[in-house]
């Protein structure tokens, strides 16, 4: 009886010895497994940090042209604006001396008036006085 009990204790300790083995050996194809992915998502965050460093570092090259570009631009609008400026400057200095001129030439063209209905009325006098002279002996 003992012998037969001892029998199958051995025979159940082997049972439970492969088990045990079987679970290790599971147990070993787990960690082995996730050992594999803890290094490949070990990878992937290397990748992933150089992409974003990458990244960044475009940003702010980006960043840099386009304040470079902004200093440019606010740099001629200001030019511009300088210049347009001067122009309305300009061009009120040539519209009053438009309206000098304007002005000269009525005031000019009013004399001439004047002076062509004084011509005129000489004209008619020198007329008038040489019908006169003719007539007289």
């Amino acid at each position: 009886l003992i012998s037969s009990a001892t029998k199958s204790l051995r025979m159940e300790t082997e049972i439970l010895e492969k088990k045990l083995q079987e679970a290790q050996t599971k147990l070993a194809e787990k960690d082995e497994d996730k050992e594999k992915e803890i290094q490949s998502l070990k990878r992937l965050i290397s990748e992933l940090e150089f992409q974003l460093t990458m990244e960044k570092s475009n940003n702010e090259s980006f960043l840099d042209k386009l304040r470079k570009e902004i200093k440019h631009k606010s740099d001629e609008l200001e030019k511009l604006t300088q210049e347009r400026t001067q122009l309305i400057h300009s061009l009120s200095q040539v519209q009053e001396e438009n309206s000098l001129l304007q002005e000269t030439v009525r005031r000019e063209c009013e004399e001439r008036f004047e002076l062509t209905a004084a011509l005129g009325r000489a004209r008619e006098q020198v007329l008038e006085l040489r019908r006169l002279s003719g007539t007289l002996p």
